[in-house]
């Protein structure tokens, strides 16, 4: 039953993205009020929380997807919420769309009625950039942000304390995640460079966000990667009770097998540097894609969060990533490894050496910030 029964119909749209002759959106009918993750009382982030759980999905929403050009309509399509309370739009786009220089947010509309007459929001789409030679798709849990969901059920537990009794900027990010991904992310474009000042910026570098983690948790990790200075992406999440199906590692890495192949196979002329930890099957995901899209993985790195011993089919999936010369790190922290990539003959239109780079100035910084004082 939701909290707030008499609340109106809303639709929540996620992160977008699109290429040339396809845009992918999805979002959701909800019956509960935005989330607004302000600083505030520890009773506000359990209500807040509480609230996009409790919400009611609602079936049989008729949603309007529209792009617009000025008074032009670029696109006009039409789709019907699922039991869930879920739309997925796959639309062709016919002509073909022209791509910016570098990577862009863009900006379309979801029109719905409910009880209060005709609805809109905007909802945003990333674009790659026609000179984008290079992505990066991440995990989440305990690679951007700490969880302590490893060692069993009672830290399974700990972690959902955690999200219904810290506000997102009270949550830990990941040791050197900032920096690591700003600088792999390249920056931003140049300032306005789509004539749109107010639009989301993006980085140089798109990303794309892959997790285990529920739907209703969209709103709080967009909060929290913009309390932490972390790029935004479309992120591939699940919908999920908690049951102990959901905790297995051979689901989530089902979900994310699906999601990479999904992304590498709707952007074919990139490469792609994948990024996840030891605790939810992302090595094993990770060697599907290596395998299952040759050439196209520029480097892989993995957090070593567990501290335990690899799997044996994990075993087996560092050898297939291996056995393919794609560069592998793996480590405790981002700032160790600066080395890692130096052994391997392999680039992908230059991208490696950057991602060395990237890794060494992150080092630099740390040991930087480390040293004593001098007079």
């Amino acid at each position: 039953m939701p909290l707030s029964p008499s609340v109106a119909t809303r639709i929540q749209p996620y992160f977008g993205h699109r290429n040339r002759d396809r845009l992918v959106l999805s979002a959701r009918a909800l019956r509960c009020r935005p989330p607004a993750f302000g600083e505030g009382s520890r009773w506000k982030a359990m209500r807040t929380l509480l609230a996009q759980f409790a919400s009611r999905e609602v079936e049989g929403v008729a949603v309007r997807l529209m792009a617009r050009d000025g008074e032009t309509v670029l696109l006009d399509t039409m789709r019907v919420t699922d039991g869930e309370g879920f739309v997925h739009f796959d639309a062709a786009l016919d002509p073909a769309w022209d791509l910016p220089v570098h990577p862009a947010w863009e900006v379309v509309q979801l029109e719905w009625e409910n009880s209060e007459g005709p609805q809109s929001v905007d909802a945003h789409i990333l674009v790659p950039g026609s000179k984008s030679d290079l992505a990066v798709i991440s995990d989440i849990d305990d690679t951007i942000i700490e969880t302590g969901i490893t060692g069993g059920p009672r830290n399974i537990a700990r972690n959902w304390k955690r999200i219904f009794a810290q506000l997102p900027h009270e949550r830990i990010a990941v040791p050197d995640a900032q920096s690591f991904y700003g600088e792999l992310g390249g920056g931003d474009p140049a300032p306005d460079a789509d004539g749109c000042p107010h639009r989301m910026r993006a980085t140089r570098r798109p990303f794309f966000y892959i997790s285990s983690s529920p739907w209703n948790l969209f709103s709080y990790l967009v909060a929290f990667m913009r309390g932490k200075g972390l790029p935004l992406g479309p992120m591939k999440l699940r919908d999920w009770g908690l049951s102990r199906e959901t905790f297995g590692k051979s689901s989530h890495g089902a979900h994310k097998k699906a999601a990479l192949d999904s992304i590498l196979g709707m952007y074919p002329e990139m490469g792609f540097a994948l990024i996840g930890d030891d605790t939810q099957g992302d090595l094993a995901a990770f060697a599907h894609a290596v395998a299952r899209h040759p050439g196209r993985v520029a480097a892989v790195f993995l957090r070593k969060a567990a501290g335990e011993d690899f799997s044996a089919e994990e075993v087996e999936a560092k050898a297939v990533i291996e056995g393919a010369n794609v560069p592998l790190w793996l480590g405790a922290t981002y700032a160790e490894g600066a080395d890692f990539l130096r052994a391997l003959d392999f680039t992908l239109g230059g991208e490696t050496e950057q991602i060395v780079r990237t890794v060494e100035k992150v080092e630099t910084a740390k040991e930087g910030a480390e040293a004593p004082a001098t007079l």
